[in-house]
C-alpha cells in the first residue's frame, strides 16, 4: 500500500506488543472492538523477549549452579570440578522458555480477534498512522489509539554498545561463554541482579555506582543483606564513582574513573555492561502530528484513565511518568482498554509492589518507615528475620525479613517489605493487604501455613502489636526505631 491510499478502518490501534500493549489489546477484543496491535519486533516487548524472562531464567540458572556449593552441608556430595555452565545450551532453553510464551501470548490475541501488524508505526494525524512493514506503507484510520511503546536502555554518549566488548541488557543476556572479568556501569537493579548471576556462575565482577551505595532507589536497611552477598560472591563494588571513558585495547575493556578519594584509576574487563536507567521510546512515532508533547525526558502525561492531552489517545507503561515495571504497563493497559470499552475504569492506587531479583530478593509495597514520617505518620515498625522461621532453616535460605509499616494510632498498614530468597512471590500478600486497607490485626489474626516464609507476615505483624510468639518482643513496639 502506499501514502494516500484508502486507509484501513478500525475501532482502536495499539501501538507496542508489550506487556501493556498486548493486554490492553487482549481486553479491547473481549470487550468486542476491533483492533490493531503494531508490534515492530516481537510480541512480548523487551520484557519476555531480551528482559524480564530472559534475565529470570538466567538468575535461576545461576542460582541452581551456585547452590551446590552448599550442597555439603546437606549431605550431599558431588564429584569435585565437575559441575560447569554451558551458556550455550542455555541459550536454547532460554530460547524455548521466550517462543512458548511468544505463542501464547499470538494464540490469545487471535482467539479475541486482535489483528497484529509486524512494522514500525508513526502517527500521520490524530486520527490515521502509517505503518512500514518491510517494503511496504499501510494506513490505519483509528477511532482511539492506545501508545505502548515502552523503553530502551540509555547509553551515555561515549559509550558504544558493539555487543562484544561494550553491552546492554540484551547482548548481556545474548552470551554464550561466561567472561571471567566482567564490568557492570550502574548499580541499579538490572545490573546488581546480572551481577550477582555472573559472580555465581564464575566471572569476576566489579559493579561501578554512581551514588554512595548499590540500588540507591531502595531504602537502605533493605539493602544490608544484598551487599553482605555481594561480599560472599566476591563482587567489588566501586561507590561514588564515575566512568569518564572507555576504550578497547588488546581485546579488553579500559574503564577510565573518579571517584572523591582516586582520579585516573583505569579497570580492566574483558567486557563491560551498561546498566544506569531507561529512556522512553517517544521519538520517532510522530507524536507532533496528532498533538501529543512530551516533558523534558520525553515522556507523556496521561491522567487517571490513561488519556493523554488528545482524549482519544491514550499512552501506558514506560512512555509515562512513573517506575517503569511490566505490571504497571498491563495494568494502564486493561484500564485504558476499559475507558475506550465505556466502562468506570481508573488507575485509582498507588500501590505498585516492586521486586527485586538480587540474593536475596527484595521486595516492597507502600511506604518504607522514613516515607511514612515524611507523610506525618506516627509509625510502628514490626520486624520478623528469616533465621527464626523454621521454613527458611530447612531450605538454608535464613537471610534477610519481613517488615510491616503501621499507623501507630490507626493500626492501618501503611507498608510491607521483604528480603529474603522468596520475597518476589510473598510481597503478592502485603499488595493485598494495602489494597483492602488492612489493619496490622488482620495480618496478625489471619492462620498462615506452617512451615512456609509467609509466616514472617505473620510474626513481623505480631511484632508491631508486642506479641510475636518466635522472638523476644522488646516490650512495646516502637514509635521510632
Amino acid at each position: 500500500m502506499v501514502v494516500g491510499e484508502v486507509a484501513v478502518e478500525t475501532d482502536v490501534v495499539v501501538i507496542g506488543g508489550g506487556p501493556g500493549g498486548y493486554a490492553a489489546a487482549i481486553r479491547l477484543g473481549q470487550l468486542g472492538k476491533s483492533v490493531v496491535l503494531i508490534e515492530k519486533d516481537q510480541l512480548g516487548g523487551v520484557c519476555l523477549n531480551r528482559g524480564c524472562i530472559p534475565s529470570k531464567a538466567l538468575i535461576h540458572t545461576a542460582e541452581q549452579f551456585h547452590g551446590f556449593t552448599h550442597f555439603r552441608k546437606m549431605g550431599i556430595h558431588l564429584p569435585e570440578k565437575e559441575a560447569t555452565v554451558d551458556l550455550g545450551t542455555w541459550q536454547m532453553w532460554k530460547e524455548s522458555i521466550v517462543s512458548q510464551l511468544n505463542q501464547g501470548i499470538a494464540h490469545l490475541c487471535k482467539e479475541n480477534g486482535v489483528t497484529v501488524v509486524t512494522g514500525h508505526a508513526a502517527f500521520l494525524s490524530e486520527d490515521r498512522i502509517g505503518v512500514e512493514t518491510g517494503g511496504d506503507f499501510e494506513t490505519y484510520k483509528f477511532k482511539e489509539a492506545i501508545i505502548a511503546t515502552g523503553s530502551r536502555p540509555f547509553i551515555p554518549p561515549f559509550l558504544e554498545v558493539d555487543g562484544e566488548y561494550i553491552l546492554d541488557s540484551t547482548s548481556a543476556l545474548a552470551l554464550v561463554q561466561i567472561p571471567e572479568r566482567l564490568a557492570i556501569i550502574g548499580g541499579g537493579y538490572i545490573g546488581v541482579e546480572l551481577g550477582m548471576a555472573y559472580a555465581k556462575m564464575g566471572s569476576q565482577v566489579t559493579i561501578i555506582e554512581l551514588a554512595d551505595r548499590i540500588l540507591p532507589q531502595v531504602a537502605g536497611h533493605l539493602v544490608r543483606e544484598v551487599e553482605r552477598k555481594a561480599k560472599k560472591l566476591r563482587i567489588t563494588i566501586k561507590t561514588s564513582t564515575r566512568v569518564e571513558k572507555a576504550s578497547i585495547e588488546e581485546r579488553e575493556v579500559h574503564l577510565h574513573l573518579s571517584s572523591e578519594l582516586q582520579v585516573g584509576e583505569i579497570l580492566f574487563s574483558d567486557k563491560a555492561l551498561v546498566t544506569i536507567g531507561r529512556v522512553p521510546n517517544t521519538q520517532g512515532i510522530g507524536l507532533d502530528r496528532a498533538g501529543i508533547t512530551t516533558d523534558e525526558k520525553g515522556y507523556i502525561a496521561v491522567d487517571s484513565k490513561c488519556r493523554t492531552q488528545v482524549p482519544h489517545i491514550y499512552a501506558i507503561g514506560d512512555v509515562t511518568p512513573g517506575p517503569a515495571l511490566a505490571h504497571r504497563a498491563s495494568k494502564q493497559g486493561i484500564v485504558a482498554a476499559e475507558v475506550i470499552g465505556g466502562l468506570p475504569s481508573a488507575i485509582d492506587s498507588p500501590h505498585v509492589p516492586y521486586v527485586i531479583f538480587s540474593d536475596p530478593q527484595i521486595a516492597g509495597v507502600g511506604y518504607t518507615r522514613e516515607e511514612a514520617q515524611l507523610q506525618g505518620h506516627e509509625v510502628k515498625v514490626g520486624t520478623f528475620p528469616f533465621r527464626a522461621n523454621g521454613r527458611a532453616l530447612a531450605t538454608n535460605e535464613t537471610e534477610g525479613f519481613a517488615e510491616v509499616i503501621v499507623d501507630a494510632q490507626t493500626h492501618v498498614l501503611l507498608g510491607l517489605h521483604v528480603v529474603g530468597a522468596d520475597a518476589s512471590n510473598l510481597i503478592g500478600e502485603g499488595v493485598l493487604a494495602l489494597e483492602m486497607a488492612a489493619r496490622v490485626e488482620d495480618i496478625a489474626l489471619t492462620m498462615h501455613p506452617h512451615p512456609t516464609l509467609t509466616e514472617g507476615w505473620l510474626e513481623a505483624a505480631e511484632a508491631a502489636l508486642g506479641h510475636a510468639i518466635y522472638i523476644v518482643n522488646k516490650g512495646k513496639a516502637s514509635t521510632t526505631d
